[in-house]
């Protein structure tokens, strides 16, 4: 739970008032936890998503198993999901709370990122096939926020970079 409470007080940005409910949350027990990861690619114009039976396209993801830590999940599903053994950036790209199926309570998301070329060969999980869609698109998904969340953090990182490269 302190690696939960450090990534989401780290992270870049914060939705759904995330950090209050995690505060509120601390007090009873919180199941389940989630953790996925938003990889864009070196040009910050694509996003890799998953194709979920239930969810439509969605980031890799999904919950924290007892005794991990969400940032070990979100590696642990991205390369699940489609193969990529890849570094997470070192700050949380963005907390969020949700309900990611009908039959649980909303529960916290921590969101990493990395960032991977579109030319590595992709395997994920059968029947929840991987691609790459550019931001700019959408992608039919039942959390449709995710696109701009995600297309503003890439735009951020592109500025960053710009910045550094100076």
């Amino acid at each position: 739970m302190d690696e939960t409470v450090t990534d989401a007080r780290l992270a870049t940005w914060e939705f759904d008032g995330a950090r209050a409910w995690l505060e509120e949350a601390r007090r009873h027990p919180m199941e389940p936890l989630a953790a996925e990861v938003w990889v864009t690619d070196p040009a910050f114009e694509y996003v890799l998503l998953v194709k979920h039976r239930v969810r439509g396209w969605v980031p890799p993801g999904g919950k924290v198993e007892p005794g991990e830590g969400p940032r070990a999940a979100a590696a642990r599903e991205l390369l699940e999901e489609t193969g990529l053994c890849t570094e997470l950036l070192p700050e949380p790209a963005a907390v969020a709370v949700r309900s990611y199926r009908a039959d649980w309570s909303p529960t916290l998301g921590l969101s990493y990122a990395a960032i991977v070329g579109r030319d590595v060969r992709l395997s994920g999980e059968q029947n929840q096939p991987a691609a790459w869609f550019r931001l700019d698109a959408g992608w039919d998904s039942v959390f449709p926020e995710d696109r701009e969340r995600i297309r503003a953090y890439a735009e951020r990182l592109a500025a960053d970079r710009a910045v550094g490269s100076r």
